[in-house]
């Protein structure tokens, strides 16, 4: 089976935001990017990840205002991970297990990559037919 690591996003091509931006311009930020998620920083430090689904569960749902709250305030930290050699399937069964659709990638336990369900997705499609 294929390793995770041969269709992670390699951390060099993340998205960031500091973690006192606001969501407006997050969500902006994912919007120009074409992407479901951004990682958040403190100081150039991964903290934690925002997604389309935190902008709604934990700000659109409650009412609060995107432009006054902070991305800190809605991420998902910490970031789940599975190790770089584990396979798609394994990755596949974490999010699965913790209803996840973004998983950190790590090497020696620090984070390298990320794998979506957007990319797993792309690989299922590209697989052989019978």
């Amino acid at each position: 089976m294929v390793p995770v690591k041969s269709f992670m996003v390699p951390v060099e091509k993340f998205v960031t935001v500091d973690r006192d931006t606001d969501v407006r311009s997050a969500a902006t930020a994912m919007r120009d990017h074409n992407i479901g998620s951004l990682f958040v920083t403190r100081d150039k430090e991964i903290i934690g990840i925002v997604t389309d689904t935190d902008v709604v569960r934990r700000l659109v749902a409650v009412g609060a205002d995107p432009s006054k709250t902070a991305v800190e305030q809605i991420m998902s930290a910490p970031i789940v991970t599975v190790e770089e050699n584990k396979t798609l399937l394994d990755a596949n069964d974490v999010m699965a297990r913790e209803h996840l659709r973004h998983l950190g990638v790590t090497r020696a336990g620090k984070l390298v990559g990320m794998l979506s369900v957007r990319d797993l997705v792309v690989f299922l499609t590209n697989l052989p037919r019978q």
